[in-house]
């Protein structure tokens, strides 16, 4: 590391929370004219406004987007060094294009890593306050309701409801089966069944019953019954927000229950563990891409290398969110799904690089 290095890492940087620090007020504004109206007619505390929802809030804002930020942050300042014949002057003392680049790596690097510890690690912890003041004065909690659910509990039994009321923690239509291999052992059928959260109980009500026991089945019928289920309510009804929420070991904990459950939500999981990993990479990349399109001195100067930089971050966005439709609806593997644009971005790094200015 010598002077010039330190020289590009403090433009990269200053720039990087500059650019950053002023699309948060702006975004802020425009929450706040939004949101306002809920403030005042459920009369939010000003210092939860700031401190429960704001101030959690830009952390959460400035993750989610913080490859983007980068991308432009670097075309930003690269194209002012190029404009100013910067970049031909280093070239000149015999540093090659190559060399150049390692500045700008060690503040993505840097960048993307703790891009990762964030979001992985601290924003899923400090951003349920931020979902606790949102559900309280901005909106009523979001409620998946999933029709025709299939989860198994616990290997061997099988759980089935037609469809979940989440206002009353009711399974209509609701179906427990046991099975030894592929052998049917019980089965019980019942207009529905209620979680009561005191007994820690569901309440079946309208109930069959039949149990095979080799050659014999046999068949019983009840009005009621409670009994204790390795299933809760949590199960059922799933909450906006709610995977932001977990950290890495919880997302993983999660994916492996819902692997044992044969849910259909683990894509979701798996897609959110993907984006997570995912994005500080596409620091990097788009750091590499940055560098190579705005480094040459060109006519159009700044405007034209913004332009085609934003074009190629929307472009990369877009065809993130293809992929994640795809991993969603398609049945495409999520991990392929989500890292198929950092490939075809980090291929078209590498072309860039090979083409830029020596």
């Amino acid at each position: 590391m010598n002077t010039l290095d330190y020289y590009i890492i403090r433009k990269f940087l200053a720039t990087f929370f500059l650019s950053l620090g002023l699309l948060i007020v702006i975004v802020i504004i425009f929450d706040v004219s939004e949101n306002i109206g809920d403030f005042i007619e459920k009369k939010a505390p000003l210092s939860a406004i700031i401190f429960d929802y704001y101030l959690r809030f830009i952390p959460y804002f400035a993750n989610l987007f913080s490859y983007l930020f980068v991308f432009i942050a670097v075309i930003f300042f690269t194209s002012k060094m190029a404009g100013n014949s910067e970049i031909i002057a280093i070239h000149s003392s015999g540093i090659s294009f190559r060399r150049l680049l390692l500045p700008y790596l060690v503040v993505a690097f840097l960048l993307g890593g703790i891009s990762y510890i964030l979001g992985n690690y601290i924003i899923p912890v400090t951003d349920k306050q931020r979902v606790a003041f949102k559900t309280k004065y901005i909106r009523n909690k979001y409620v998946n309701r999933n029709r025709n659910i299939h989860l198994q509990i616990k290997p061997g039994v099988f759980v089935y409801v037609s469809s979940f009321d989440a206002r009353r923690n009711q399974g209509n239509n609701f179906s427990l089966e046991h099975f030894d291999g592929n052998r049917l052992l019980y089965k019980m059928n019942s207009k529905y069944a209620r979680w009561d959260s005191t007994a820690g109980k569901w309440k079946i009500r309208r109930y069959f019953e039949r149990t095979f026991k080799g050659n014999l089945e046999t068949f019983k019928t009840g009005v009621k019954k409670d009994t204790a289920l390795p299933l809760t309510v949590a199960d059922f009804v799933h909450y906006k927000d709610e995977i932001n929420q977990m950290t890495l070991p919880e997302l993983n904990a999660q994916i492996e229950a819902e692997k044992l459950k044969g849910s259909t939500r683990i894509v979701n999981l798996r897609i959110a563990k993907e984006q997570r990993r995912a994005f500080p990479v596409a620091t990097i990349i788009m750091t590499i891409i940055g560098v190579s399109i705005s480094s040459r001195k060109i006519r159009g100067g700044m405007g034209l290398h913004l332009g085609l930089g934003l074009a190629l971050a929307f472009t990369y966005i877009f065809f993130m969110q293809i992929s994640k439709v795809l991993a969603t609806n398609g049945g495409v593997n999520p991990t392929l799904a989500i890292w198929v644009p950092n490939m075809v971005f980090g291929v078209l790094s590498l072309i860039l690089i090979r083409f830029a200015q020596k």
